[in-house]
């Protein structure tokens, strides 16, 4: 979104920062709410845990130094991509090409570790997207919400809020953000530019980052998050997923429309 909009990267801290902070403190909540039956104490679990030792943990500490180094590098890389003029995927994989050369994992050790199941769901999941896309399909639902709430700043804003978290839900967010930025784009100009038409782009930043946890789908952290508890012997179903993403999507995005009409139509 950055990319598309000319924003820079202190705008959306600026911008969102105040709203992530109301938003931590009402999930923190909502999670006492959802999981208040794993809030039991149990005395031979609180000693299990009390007895194990974080650097027990720790079994190579110069890889650990290593790989701090390369993730900081990584991030660096991903928050200036633009002047750099590097996608972020060629970022990342420069990061663990470096972290391969300066430490002795090898090849075989690396291949091992990777979550092949999931790699395998993002690619049947981003050709059905792409198929979506290139067919016109979601391209067309934009268009269409664009033209319902064309001229119409604050309407545009939530029906884009709204719209964006629920096409989120379904498809995931990275793709569809892809597909509605330029929509956005040309939204925003015919709509003169105004700060207000200018926070669409805070609308679809929302609406597709927290409806993208409606479902394991939405995002594809959620994929990796599911695939590494599957691996680890804890696996958590589609339903189960939704059955609690769902209620913190729409209580978080519900959240955001009156941030968004109260910081950029009613204190702008």
């Amino acid at each position: 979104i950055a990319s598309r909009s000319g924003l820079s990267f202190n705008d959306f801290l600026i911008h969102l920062a105040p709203f992530i902070v109301v938003l931590m403190i009402v999930f923190v909540v909502v999670c006492r709410w959802l999981f208040r039956d794993a809030f039991h104490y149990d005395p031979d679990r609180v000693a299990e845990v009390m007895a194990l030792s974080e650097r027990e943990a720790i079994r190579d500490r110069k890889l650990l130094w290593q790989s701090l180094l390369v993730l900081a590098l990584v991030l660096a890389g991903f928050v200036s991509h633009t002047a750099l003029h590097l996608e972020p995927s060629v970022i990342a994989l420069l990061g663990a090409g470096l972290l391969v050369l300066i430490s002795k994992i090898t090849t075989e050790d690396a291949i091992a570790d990777v979550e092949w199941e999931t790699l395998v769901f993002f690619m049947g999941l981003f050709v059905m997207v792409g198929a979506l896309v290139k067919t016109g399909v979601i391209g067309q639902v934009s268009e269409n919400l664009a033209d319902a709430v064309g001229g119409e700043p604050l309407l545009a804003v939530m029906a884009l809020l709204f719209g964006s978290a629920i096409l989120s839900a379904i498809v995931d967010n990275i793709p569809y953000v892809a597909t509605m930025s330029p929509i956005v784009g040309d939204l925003v100009t015919d709509l003169g530019g105004t700060p207000q038409a200018e926070s669409l782009w805070w609308s679809l930043a929302l609406g597709a980052d927290l409806g993208g946890n409606a479902t394991a789908v939405g995002a594809s952290a959620n994929v990796v998050v599911l695939g590494l508890a599957a691996r680890n012997g804890t696996p958590i179903s589609f339903w189960r997923f939704t059955r609690y993403g769902l209620v913190v999507a729409a209580l978080s995005v519900v959240l955001a429309a009156p941030y968004l009409w109260l910081r950029y139509f009613v204190l702008a």
